[in-house]
Order: C-alpha cells, then sequence, then structure tokens
C-alpha cells in the first residue's frame, strides 16, 4: 500500500521481449499488484512476462498480502500476468489492466510501458496527485523543463509540440502538455465512470482519453519528468499515426463542445469556434482567389481587403473561443508540483504568481 491506498500498475507489452521482464522486477516494492497485458505479441514477450511473474510471484509467498477484493475469488499473485487472444492496439491493453485492477479494488491505477522509459524511482510522484485526491488523473509531462528534454530528438520534440497544441484543442485541458505521455496514475473513480469502449484501442488511447475525462469532469495534473530513451524501436508508423489521432483529436474536439457547450449547457465559445473557423476558412480561401486573380493580372485588391478583414475577424473569434474555453475548463487543471511551489514562493514574496491554468 501507498499511503493507506492500493496501488496497482498495469505494464504493456508489445514486442518488448527485451525490456518488459525488467520493467516488471523494477516496480517498487509499494506497489500491491501489478498487471503485465501482452498485446499478442509476435516475440517472446508472452514467455518473459510469464516467467518473470512466476519468479517474482514465488519470491512474494509468505508475504502479507493487502486485504483485496479479487476478481475470481482467490488471486493473491502479485503480478498477474494477462495476454489478449489476438492483437488489439495499444489502448486495449491499458483498458484491460485498467478494468482487471479495479475489479480487484485497487484505489489507484498506474501504467508503466513495458519499453523501460518510465523510471520507477518516480512513481510515487505520478500516483501522489491521485493518492492525496487532488485530481482524478495525473501524467507525466517531459516538456516542462529544459533539462528533461535532453534525451529526446528534434523529430520527436516537434511532433509532440504540434500534438500538445492539438490535444489542447480537442481535450479542453489548456496548461496540460506531452499527451503522448503513457506514464500515468488514475483512480478508480474514474475507471468506473468512464465509457471504456467508447475510447479508442489504439495508439491516440492516451488523447482521446483526456477528452473523455474532460466531458465526465475529472481534473487532470501533470509531473515533470526526464525523457528516456534506449535500445528500444517503436512499432509505430508515424505516417498512419499522425493521420489517425489528427482525425480522432478533430472528432473529440467536436464531440466534446456538443457534450459540453450545446447538450448539458450553453456556453458562448462554441458560437466563436464556429464563427472563427468559418471566418478564417473564407478568408484564406479569398486571399488564396485574389493571389490567383493578380497572377492572371486581373484586379483583385478588393477581394485581397475583404478577405484579410475576414481572416482577421475569424483569429479574433477563436482566441475569444480559446479564453472562454480556457476559463471554463481552468478548475479541472492543476499545476505540477514545482510550479505550485513556485507559486506559493511568489505569493510569500508579493510577487505575480505564474500562470498555470489553476485557481
Amino acid at each position: 500500500m501507498y499511503k493507506g491506498h492500493r496501488i496497482g500498475v498495469v505494464v504493456t507489452a508489445y514486442d518488448e521481449a527485451s525490456f518488459v521482464g525488467r520493467v516488471i522486477e523494477t516496480v517498487p516494492d509499494f506497489v500491491d499488484r501489478i498487471y503485465a497485458v501482452d498485446d499478442r505479441s509476435p516475440d517472446d514477450s508472452w514467455a518473459v512476462i510469464r516467467r518473470v511473474a512466476e519468479r517474482v510471484n514465488e519470491e512474494a509467498e509468505g508475504e502479507p498480502l493487502p486485504d483485496l477484493a479479487v476478481a475470481d475469488g482467490g488471486d493473491d499473485r502479485r503480478v498477474v500476468p494477462i495476454r489478449h487472444g489476438e492483437n488489439r492496439g495499444y489502448g486495449a491493453a491499458v483498458k484491460t489492466g485498467y478494468r482487471r485492477a479495479a475489479e480487484d479494488g485497487m484505489d489507484v491505477v498506474a501504467v508503466m510501458n513495458g519499453d523501460g522509459q518510465m523510471d520507477p524511482a518516480i512513481l510515487d510522484r505520478i500516483v501522489d496527485p491521485v493518492v492525496t485526491g487532488e485530481v482524478e488523473y495525473a501524467k507525466g509531462n517531459r516538456l516542462l523543463r529544459p533539462e528533461d528534454r535532453d534525451g529526446m530528438s528534434t523529430f520527436r520534440f516537434v511532433g509532440n509540440a504540434m500534438l500538445t497544441g492539438l490535444s489542447k484543442f480537442a481535450s479542453g485541458y489548456w496548461s496540460i502538455g506531452d499527451p503522448q505521455n503513457g506514464y500515468t496514475a488514475i483512480s478508480r473513480t474514474a475507471i468506473e465512470d468512464l465509457d471504456l469502449e467508447a475510447i479508442t484501442d489504439q495508439y491516440g488511447f492516451l488523447n482521446h482519453l483526456l477528452t473523455h475525462l474532460n466531458v465526465a469532469g475529472f481534473r487532470v495534473a501533470d509531473v515533470p519528468m526526464s525523457a528516456v530513451y534506449g535500445d528500444e524501436e517503436s512499432s509505430i508508423e508515424y505516417v498512419s499515426f499522425v493521420r489517425f489521432v489528427s482525425l480522432l483529436l478533430l472528432r473529440s474536439f467536436c464531440w466534446r463542445l456538443a457534450n459540453r457547450y450545446v447538450i448539458r449547457s450553453f456556453n458562448p465559445a462554441v458560437v466563436y469556434y464556429g464563427a472563427g473557423t468559418i471566418g478564417l476558412a473564407g478568408g484564406l480561401t479569398g486571399l488564396v482567389g485574389s493571389a490567383v486573380q493578380a497572377a492572371r493580372g486581373e484586379d483583385g485588391v478588393t477581394g485581397a481587403i475583404v478577405a484579410t478583414i475576414a481572416a482577421l475577424l475569424g483569429l479574433l473569434a477563436l482566441g475569444t473561443a480559446i479564453r472562454l474555453d480556457a476559463e471554463a475548463n481552468a478548475d479541472l487543471e492543476r499545476p505540477c508540483p514545482e510550479r505550485a511551489m513556485a507559486n506559493r514562493e511568489r505569493e510569500r514574496d508579493g510577487r505575480t504568481p505564474a500562470r498555470d491554468g489553476s485557481r
């Protein structure tokens, strides 16, 4: 247990035979149960998981076990190996672990991928905001501090920054970054309240989950952590991944606005988003048309002026929409621990606290 709470950890694996065993072995002792989920790996990941699980469980025999409600009425293993009958995707593996952990009575469930990129020494920092009841979901963020990004390539950083921007629109968590970071912790309450079936099974799971957390009204916090990359190879095909996630985020954005600002209650942000999108798109289209006219030697000045005004009004409307959206979601975001401490120091010294999206 950790601070009186039962902690479960989901270890996901797909083609991670070289790393997943070490990940399981290094999970901190305060974790009550480990759910090692193999998503039908074509390599030896499942054999490694079973071998390591058997050894860890044998070593744990005779040790006092927490009072847990177990799904099958008699499972007292520390490591529970689970294998999908077919490859279903990263999100499906996490959801399988979530469901089993909730059934077993875990209060907080963390995720550590089987690729060895998540430092077990900071697991307490990841689960702390959820354990203390400050939030229902906490996640690592490798973009908060320059020194944390030293291990991240320029390609990864630029891609991550772009997805962060798009995810802010989609999820409504405007101060949350690094949405692809899978080092997370979630409360059992959130697991049981969320419609997990409605969340994608694919690699866009983490982005999609944030949107569902927002619509459900759950609080989220970022926890600073360093980027760690070793010899592991990603199984993601980036072109198809970016295309899939971009469309997923667009659908998520529209779904969130409809649920939060139309169906449940009205917020003018949805009007400004619509007007801004139409104005900006129409203005840019008009500018292109004016440029084509000018290239043909035709007079396109008047059209260019009108298009410019439309584009500027569209940008203004979008800016207003973002401001209203951020204000409506400020209570669902919590500053990272270091930023909160810095704000307290500023307040003590009589300085203006840093903007962090929280109240």
